[in-house]
């Protein structure tokens, strides 16, 4: 796998436009730690999203499946009640109670879980080319593209509901590109702020930073709650014009390194190496300047002390949390231990949790 890097390529260089419009209305040149801060914000906002749309898919299995029933949360007065209209109807439109055919037979759950499994499948294989493709491209194009394309592709999942859509190969379509574009967001937002920020203070930055992942989770889960009584196709819509607004931002505004908006940096600046009386602060990630070798292959990598340690720790750490992010909503539902305001509640406790676990380590 390549090295991560943000790094502008040689020739001309130009900022991105937003950046542009700001200097101008301000008449001066951003700072430093106003670009390091606009790196923390649009980033820790575009991982939420992706984790947002992510998240969509486990809130709306329970409508789907034939046996929900009483999904979506009333937060409105003007909340739709799908449940009082005739039975053909909820069947036709796919109301909380008829279920949505392909996934109203008895192999309904089969087939819910091949989406997941094709979605994490292709993520897994875009995330090793990903990076190669993020060490070629200019980081914040790259992150555009990804985001715009994971808004489409779930939004084009939830278009199946207005119409009247019942291929299951429509929806396993729509989930395999959607992981492809999903698998562009780490390996882009990691290179950036590695670009911007340097080892001092890299475990505070980093901690409150990484809390994006439980943000998306949670906002996720309660945009998604919200929208499945006006219909399911809300939960999937929804979220893709957030991620596709957020990637619109990402585009206008994102310094991908001190060279793209020829800034040198000040103290923290990743691309060299600084010494205040006995303190050495190195690069969080190696800028290209540095290191001319080649990138590094996909064996080689697995050779590097503690990368081994790590993939296999990370392994059994996500595979505990795709279970919850993906089923626990599914089995509450069908259990009916908790009712839908109680589970949502609990969700957001457990994310929430999470955060604060993040940022005290």
């Amino acid at each position: 796998m390549g090295q991560l890097s943000g790094k502008a390529p040689e020739g001309k260089r130009r900022k991105p436009l937003g950046i542009e419009l700001l200097e101008c209305l301000k008449k001066s040149k951003i700072s430093y730690k106003t670009y390091q801060a606009i790196v923390l914000i649009l980033t820790f906002l575009a991982y939420a999203s992706y984790h947002a749309t992510r998240k969509t898919t486990s809130i709306v299995k329970s409508t789907l499946d034939p046996e929900s029933s009483k999904v979506g949360l009333k937060f409105s007065p003007w909340t739709i009640t799908y449940l009082s209209e005739p039975e053909d109807i909820r069947r036709l439109f796919g109301k909380p109670g008829g279920g949505w055919s392909p996934f109203d037979g008895s192999d309904g759950t089969a087939l819910l879980g091949e989406l997941d499994v094709a979605f994490l499948t292709i993520y897994a294989i875009g995330m090793y080319f990903s990076g190669h493709l993020g060490d070629r491209m200019n980081l914040r194009v790259f992150l555009t593209l990804g985001m715009i394309g994971t808004g489409v592709f779930t939004s084009l999942f939830g278009v199946g509901y207005w119409a009247n859509v019942h291929s299951f190969y429509y929806f396993l379509g729509a989930q395999m590109l959607a992981g492809l574009f999903q698998s562009t967001g780490w390996p882009s937002v990691v290179a950036v702020v590695g670009n911007w920020f340097g080892k001092r203070k890299r475990g505070l930055i980093m901690g409150i930073w990484n809390a994006h992942t439980s943000v998306g989770n949670i906002s996720g889960s309660l945009i998604a709650a919200a929208m499945l009584s006006y219909g399911w196709g809300w939960s999937f819509v929804v979220p893709g014009l957030l991620i596709t607004f957020v990637g619109l931002a990402v585009f206008l505004l994102l310094p991908v390194s001190p060279e793209s908006v020829g800034d040198d940096g000040e103290e923290d600046e990743p691309d060299s190496l600084k010494k205040t009386g006995e303190e050495i602060r190195e690069p969080l990630l190696s800028s290209e300047s540095d290191v001319k070798e080649k990138a590094v292959g996909f064996i080689e990598a697995w050779k590097i002390p503690g990368v081994a340690p790590f993939a296999v720790c990370l392994f059994f750490a996500k595979l505990v949390a795709y279970t919850f992010l993906y089923w626990l909503p599914f089995y509450i539902c069908h259990t009916g231990k908790l009712n839908d305001a109680a589970f949502l509640i609990s969700c957001c406790f457990y994310h929430f949790r999470t955060i604060t676990s993040i940022i005290t380590q």
